[in-house]
């Protein structure tokens, strides 16, 4: 009598070719990154260690979690320009180095840019500015919580590949088991926002999403960034494409946490939840609503205190934190905000 039937366990990575490509294009524009910041301008971390240390454990010892790093959003190029901070033997170990998420619109417009991103561990997103497609549960937020889960854990990846919208193909990295508890990078406030003493936006509720969901829950860093809206000012004149140079970049950077312990409250609350809730009490209910808010703006206040160690002007105005606050913004790509006088591109 034969045995029950066992699913094919998933391939640990994947060919040959595909991460060849992938450490070259990670690697070339690692060195371009890091050669433009410390040839062209000042650069500055504090807190480097903090993320080295991270990768170089993560490195000898084993991925046993995820790794979330969560920064504000100055500039089109902050992503890849500010891992030029990455010392360069860290630039060829693809398999230790960040997946990102990037605007569909931008980024994934043909084939060739859409396998360049892909080489570059960048995930498809849309945004609901620019795309009914978007918001939190689009398919591109499942990879990202496969990313951050560990293989035997929930999303469960069957298919190596996925589509964002009926049309497009694109690889699904958390399909391979190599690619779970993986780095992955957000910006949640999920635009360029610079304002003149680089103050915060509210951030988004996908970076709540990923700390509720993910399984176990990643190792978390705060990172700050000030500079790169001098690099790719919004106010640009001719030719806009072409970055600036000789300008001071500040990057600061926290100590690892363990997101069980940081946020420990939100993701017992999330699981209180999951016991008593439908999918779709989960999804849009009011309690999971003001609790993916409420851990949003804990986020946001731990890259506060970022801002806070490279000597920024404290926050005034508590309500920049809350969605409504920046409602009376236009429904424009580019605009100065009415909210802070900030210039906002929704790239």
């Amino acid at each position: 009598m034969s045995g029950s039937p066992t699913s094919t366990p998933p391939p640990l990575r994947r060919g040959l070719g595909w991460r060849f490509g992938s450490t070259a294009v990670m690697a070339t524009v690692g060195a371009a990154c890091r050669g433009f910041l410390y040839a062209f301008n000042t650069v500055e971390v504090t807190g480097l260690q903090n993320l080295l240390g991270v990768l170089d454990m993560r490195k000898t010892q084993g991925k046993n979690r995820g790794l979330l790093t969560v920064c504000n959003h100055l500039a089109v190029l902050d992503d890849p320009l500010i891992w030029g901070i990455l010392p360069m033997r860290y630039a060829f170990d693809v398999e230790n180095l960040r997946w990102s998420l990037a605007a569909h619109d931008i980024c994934f417009k043909n084939a060739l840019t859409s396998t360049f991103f892909n080489l570059g561990q960048t995930l498809p997103t849309h945004r609901s500015w620019h795309s009914e497609l978007g918001g939190l549960y689009q398919p591109t937020m499942t990879q990202a919580l496969g990313l951050l889960s560990g293989p035997s854990s929930i999303p469960r990846i069957a298919n190596p590949t996925y589509s964002t919208n009926g049309r497009d193909v694109i690889p699904a990295p958390a399909f391979y088991t190599a690619n779970r508890n993986a780095w992955v990078h957000v910006f949640p406030e999920a635009c360029c926002h610079q304002s003149a003493d680089s103050s915060l936006r509210y951030f988004k509720w996908g970076v709540s999403r990923l700390i509720l969901e993910s399984d176990p829950a990643p190792e978390f860093v705060p990172m700050f960034v000030d500079g790169t809206q001098n690099i790719m000012p919004e106010d640009r004149g001719f030719p806009r494409f072409l970055p600036r140079v000789g300008n001071r970049i500040r990057v600061a950077i926290g100590e690892p946490a363990d997101s069980e312990v940081l946020f420990g409250a939100y993701r017992q609350r999330w699981r209180r939840l999951r016991e008593s809730q439908s999918e779709e009490q989960l999804r849009h209910g009011p309690e999971a609503v003001q609790l993916r808010v409420e851990l949003a703006k804990a986020v946001r206040d731990e890259i506060s205190k970022m801002r806070a160690t490279l000597g920024l002007p404290k926050e005034e105005d508590e309500t920049a934190a809350l969605a409504e606050t920046w409602d009376k913004e236009p429904n424009k790509r580019r605009f100065k905000s009415p909210v802070d006088g900030s210039l906002v591109n929704r790239h």
